[in-house]
């Protein structure tokens, strides 16, 4: 096995990866503030950091990974309108579960809501007023910024040029601007609240992954990760919280995903209504598709969205699936077995998608190059770290029968359900039948 290197936000720097404790590791990951269902943009430290898991389990490891759901939020009262802030979050908490499970990369072993860590959020508080590091404002809580040392060495900015971006609420009550709520004084607009020693009122942002992480982890766990949009305030003011009340970091390694941009070069955003839904996403081009579009690039860079970038990720796909068709069961020719290796450690150097699929894409050609049987194990074992085993499962169906499948479903995608039920009967006249899945189609022989 290759040592496992990855890039710690923090230093800088790519270095050894050693759990805390050996042979099992501890990772947290921001999840979504459910106030609407997801975009793509939102679907990538899902399926980056789920990723993650399946090769650190190939690499032996024990993996507790731990995604988040923040139920509780100015973005969810906004959005429900004087309507039930409760409800709306606990919709959208399960429109986000149905659609990621449509990834089909398995659940997080811990899903925490906000909503039901108010204790622990309590208690986190109460330790950073008990040291100095917070104090009560007219029944908000707020944390010193200038009593952290250490504030500033995530994100690396200068602490008299950051702006925590909660505007002017607060303002008048705060010691300094820098400083942010940990907790907020109900408000008559908001229809949730709970009771603290200071005041009945709910939680701010950033002390909700506090408590979470280090109630399901403990502090100083093995790595932290979400999208790079949230190093700064987010991540900045979990560990400066961590390090103030437990006198420990709260993660060993950080590591941070790059944002989804249009194909125009614009970040993806609501507000720009450049943003694709998970779910009509997955409608128009599958679940493999959407992964394989992922793990095209790194983890850390900017990935180009559009429906060029998603068409290559799904012609990719079929190429996969044409090469599956025409191997057997058993072990690679000894000419492709080194390919395989090279798989491995680019995953081990930094979790390099790329050049771990270019491996893959080699012995692809090296396979159809091939004179003679070619035995499917290493394609297999790359598929499965990277969740598309179940490409092998539509590989059996004769190629004109998988391209009629594949054009019915381009065709129910573009919603031209008369063109799909024509492909339908073709395929069953060649005598297959097809299925929807969750993942794209299923083709099985008509008895």
């Amino acid at each position: 096995m290759a040592e496992l290197r990855l890039y710690d936000t923090r230093t800088r720097e790519v270095r050894g990866f050693e759990p805390r404790e050996p042979g099992r590791v501890a990772m947290y990951v921001c999840g979504p503030t459910v106030y609407g269902r997801i975009h793509i943009g939102n679907a990538r430290p899902f399926v980056v950091f789920s990723l993650l898991k399946r090769f650190l389990q190939h690499e032996g490891f024990a993996v507790r990974f731990v995604n988040n759901v923040t139920d509780v939020n100015d973005k969810i009262y906004a959005a429900a309108r004087g309507g039930s802030s409760a409800e709306l979050a606990a919709a959208m908490t399960a429109a986000y579960r149905a659609d990621t499970d449509r990834l089909e990369l398995g659940r997080p072993d811990d899903e925490p809501l906000a909503s039901e860590w108010i204790e622990g959020i309590v208690e986190e508080i109460q330790a950073l007023l008990d040291s100095d590091h917070a104090y009560v404002a007219a029944g908000d809580v707020y944390f010193r910024v200038r009593s952290d040392d250490g504030y500033g060495s995530l994100s690396r900015r200068d602490v008299d040029e950051m702006d925590q971006g909660e505007g002017v609420d607060g303002a008048d009550r705060k010691e300094d601007p820098l400083d942010f709520a940990l907790w907020k004084a109900h408000k008559s607009s908001e229809d949730t609240a709970w009771e603290a020693p200071w005041g009945r009122g709910r939680p701010g942002w950033h002390i909700e992954c506090s408590a979470m992480s280090e109630g399901l982890l403990g502090a100083g766990f093995d790595i932290h990760g979400g999208g790079l949009d949230l190093l700064f305030p987010h991540h900045e003011n979990e560990a400066a919280q961590t390090r103030s009340a437990r006198s420990d970091e709260l993660a060993r390694f950080w590591l941070h995903n790059g944002m989804l941009a249009s194909v125009g070069g614009e970040k993806m955003s609501k507000s720009l209504g450049n943003i694709d839904p998970l779910h009509e996403v997955l409608d128009r081009h599958g679940r493999d598709a959407v992964i394989l579009y992922f793990a095209s690039a790194h983890y850390r860079q900017p990935i180009a969205w559009g429906e060029e970038p998603i068409a290559a990720a799904a012609a990719g796909i079929q190429r996969i699936r044409d090469v599956a068709r025409r191997c057997s069961d058993g072990p690679s020719p000894p000419a492709l077995r080194p390919l395989r290796e090279r798989f491995f450690e680019a995953l081990a150097e930094d979790f390099n998608t790329p050049a771990a699929l270019a491996a893959m894409w080699e012995w692809i050609r090296g396979a159809n190059r091939h004179d003679g049987e070619v035995g499917d194990g290493d394609l297999r074992e790359m598929l499965g770290v990277l969740g598309l085993a179940n490409l092998f499962t539509l590989t059996q169906a004769p190629a004109e029968v998988v391209a009629l499948a594949v054009a019915r479903q381009q065709a129910r995608a573009a919603r031209d359900f008369a063109r799909g039920d024509e492909l339908r009967a073709r395929i069953e006249a060649l005598g297959w039948s097809v299925r929807d899945t969750a993942g794209g189609f299923e083709l099985t022989p008509l008895p």
